[in-house]
C-alpha cells in the first residue's frame, strides 16, 4: 500500500511537469504567432528568437492569462523553474518584470530532453496513433462492476504495441507500460495497481489535446490533492471538444477522458487527426495548441470533389508544391481529410504546417516520396504520424 501510494505521488508530480510542458509549448507557439518572440539587439549584440519581460507580462494581463502582473510574473517564473524558460545569458534564476531577455528554451535547443521528456513525448505520440485507429482498443470497458470511459487492459495494450512495431518483445512492451504509467501518463483505472500483462483495465491520464490556460500551473498543488483528477475549464465541457473530462460520481462511471473525434470540431495541434492527424514527441500529427482553437474552417470544404484523373490532367488550374514541415513535440499541425485524393482540412494558424506554407483546400499528392493520391486519409495519417519527425509533401494548390 505504501509503495502504491508512494508511485501514486511520484507519478502525479510527473503528470504536474508534463502539464507545464504542454503550456509552456503552447505559450511558446502562441508568442511566435503574435510576433513577440523574434531577435533582438542589446549592446551591440543580437539575441535570437527572444522577449522582453516586460513585454510578456503586458500581453498575459492583456490576454487575460494572468489576473495581473504579480501573477504573471509567478506564472513565468513557474517555467522558468521547470527549465522552459531562461534568461538569454543564464545570469538571473529569477524571472523579473523588467525590459530583460528571456528566451524559451526550445528556441535555442537547450531544452533538457531526458529520459523523462522522452518517455512524455512518446506516450504523447502513442496516444494519437491509438485515437486515430478505426478500431481503437480505448473503449467503454468494465471492471469490479464500475464502467470506465475511454479504457484498455493491459495485455491488449502490449498486443498494440507488439502489432504496430512499438516494442520488439512482450518484455520491452511491459517495460515501456511500466515507464507510462511511473511518469503519469497511464493509469490503473481504479488506481490500485501497478501496471501488469494482464487483464486490468488502464487509462491515459493526460489531456493532450485540451489548451492549457497558465493561470492553472498555479493551482496544481491544490488538483493533486484532490487525487489527481484535473479541474475543468469551460473549453473542456464544450460539446464539440474532442475531448470531454469530467468526474462522476462514485456509483456512476468513474473520471476518464470521455471523447468523440469529431470531423474538424475542435482540437489543439497535435495531429493530422487533431483535427485529424496528431503527433506528439514527433510522430503524431497536429492537436492545435496554439493561440486560437479550430471550430470549425468552411474554406476547408471544397467546392467540388476532384479525381485523381482531374488533378493530374493537362492544364488542370492547380500549381505543384513541395513542402517541408518540420514537426516540433507537439506535432505538424495541420488534418487532412478525404479519400483518394485527400485535401488539407485545416491548419493551424501558428503551427509548423503553417510556418511551411501547407493550406486549406490543398490535395495531398506525395508523402516523404511515396505517391498517396490513391490513398484514403487514415492511411496518409499513419504514413506522417509513422514516419520521420521532418515530413516532405508535395501538394496540389488551386490556383487563385
Amino acid at each position: 500500500m505504501e509503495r502504491t501510494n508512494s508511485m501514486r505521488r511520484k507519478a502525479m508530480a510527473r503528470q504536474h511537469k508534463a502539464e507545464v510542458m504542454i503550456a509552456g509549448e503552447q505559450l511558446r507557439l502562441r508568442l511566435h504567432d503574435g510576433k513577440l518572440i523574434k531577435d533582438r539587439r542589446y549592446h551591440l549584440r543580437t539575441y535570437p528568437n527572444c522577449f522582453v519581460a516586460q513585454e510578456l507580462i503586458d500581453w498575459l494581463v492583456s490576454h487575460k492569462e494572468a489576473s495581473d502582473r504579480a501573477t504573471a510574473v509567478c506564472l513565468m517564473q513557474h517555467l522558468m523553474d521547470h527549465d522552459i524558460v531562461h534568461h538569454v545569458c543564464d545570469k538571473r534564476p529569477m524571472f523579473k518584470d523588467a525590459k530583460l531577455l528571456y528566451r524559451f528554451r526550445k528556441d535555442d535547443g537547450t531544452f533538457p530532453f531526458n529520459t523523462e521528456v522522452k518517455v512524455f513525448m512518446r506516450g504523447q505520440r502513442l496516444y494519437e496513433h491509438l485515437i486515430m485507429d478505426k478500431d481503437s482498443i480505448l473503449q467503454l470497458r468494465e471492471e469490479h462492476g464500475v464502467t470506465y470511459q475511454r479504457s484498455f487492459p493491459g495485455c491488449q495494450f502490449i498486443d498494440w504495441l507488439l502489432q504496430n512495431g512499438e516494442a520488439e518483445s512482450r518484455r520491452r512492451g511491459l517495460e515501456l507500460c511500466r515507464a507510462l504509467q511511473e511518469n503519469g501518463i497511464i493509469q490503473h483505472v481504479g488506481r490500485k495497481h501497478d501496471f501488469f500483462d494482464s487483464g486490468l483495465l488502464y487509462q491515459f491520464c493526460i489531456n493532450f489535446r485540451r489548451r492549457r490556460r497558465l493561470s492553472e500551473l498555479l493551482n496544481e498543488n491544490e488538483r493533486d490533492s484532490a487525487e489527481g483528477v484535473v479541474v475543468l475549464t469551460p473549453e473542456d465541457n464544450h460539446h464539440d471538444s474532442p475531448f470531454v473530462v469530467r468526474k462522476n460520481p462514485p456509483q456512476e462511471q468513474n473520471s476518464a477522458f470521455q471523447s468523440d473525434v469529431k470531423q474538424v470540431t475542435g482540437g489543439r495541434r497535435g495531429s493530422l487527426n487533431s483535427l485529424q492527424l496528431h503527433a506528439s514527441g514527433f510522430p503524431p500529427l497536429a492537436p492545435l495548441p496554439s493561440a486560437s482553437v479550430v471550430r470549425c474552417n468552411p474554406k476547408s470544404v471544397l467546392k467540388r470533389n476532384f479525381t485523381c484523373d482531374e488533378l493530374l490532367a493537362p492544364g488542370a488550374p492547380f500549381i505543384k508544391k513541395v513542402l517541408t514541415v518540420i514537426g516540433d513535440a507537439l506535432g505538424w499541425g495541420f488534418v487532412v481529410r478525404g479519400v483518394a485524393p485527400c485535401y488539407v482540412q485545416a491548419v493551424d494558424p501558428g503551427s509548423p504546417a503553417a510556418a511551411a506554407g501547407v493550406k486549406v483546400q490543398q490535395f495531398v499528392c506525395q508523402v516523404n516520396g511515396q505517391c498517396v493520391l490513391d490513398l484514403n486519409y487514415r492511411t496518409v495519417t499513419r504514413l506522417v504520424m509513422t514516419g520521420p519527425r521532418i515530413v516532405v509533401l508535395e501538394v496540389l494548390e488551386p490556383l487563385e
